[in-house]
């Protein structure tokens, strides 16, 4: 039996990673002003480490947009998955030549991938939708930090994410 409903426990479980992080970090920082010597400086280490596992789990906490659109995203083997009744697909990310957020015709931001087989959109509410998270980290210059943004407000027009550089051919990301 919870004390709490289940729409909060998926607010917090959402946040785990970001709180984690910050028990780490605290519990550095802590044995770095008690524990004497060459161990302070290994209790620094883990503070350091434990504040980007904090940042990293911010920025996965706000990427989520929720759950309710239409379709259902997978990320496997390199391959991102949309299982939708209407426009269902699957692009790879290493023939990826563009992502963005673009408003459909409800207004309502989407995902549009791009690459030379396709283009691929998926509602930014999609169930699974935060696994895509991920997905854009992989991509050497992605910026999160524009997707959480244009995710969460109505875009009147296409807001690029990352775009390849340099030789379209298709190559395998690191």
């Amino acid at each position: 039996m919870s004390f709490l409903r289940r729409d909060a426990l998926l607010r917090l479980a959402r946040w785990r990673e970001a709180a984690l992080g910050a028990a780490i970090a605290a519990l550095g920082l802590y044995w770095f002003v008690t524990i004497p010597g060459l161990l302070r400086w290994g209790a620094l280490l883990l503070a350091g480490l434990g504040a980007v596992l904090s940042l990293t789990g911010i920025q996965r906490a706000r990427f989520h947009r929720g759950s309710g659109g239409l379709g259902l995203v997978q990320i496997d083997e390199g391959q991102i998955i949309y299982l939708a009744p209407v426009g269902g697909g699957f692009a790879a990310l290493d023939a990826l030549s563009r992502v963005e957020i673009t408003p459909d015709r409800a207004g309502l931001p989407v995902w549009r991938f791009t690459s030379p087989d396709g283009t691929l959109t998926i509602p930014t509410n999609a169930e699974g939708s935060e696994r895509l998270f991920d997905a854009l980290a992989a991509l050497p210059g992605a910026n999160l930090e524009t997707a959480i943004r244009a995710s969460r407000s109505r875009p009147t027009a296409p807001v690029r994410i990352w775009a390849r550089t340099g030789n379209p051919q298709r190559r395998s990301l690191p």
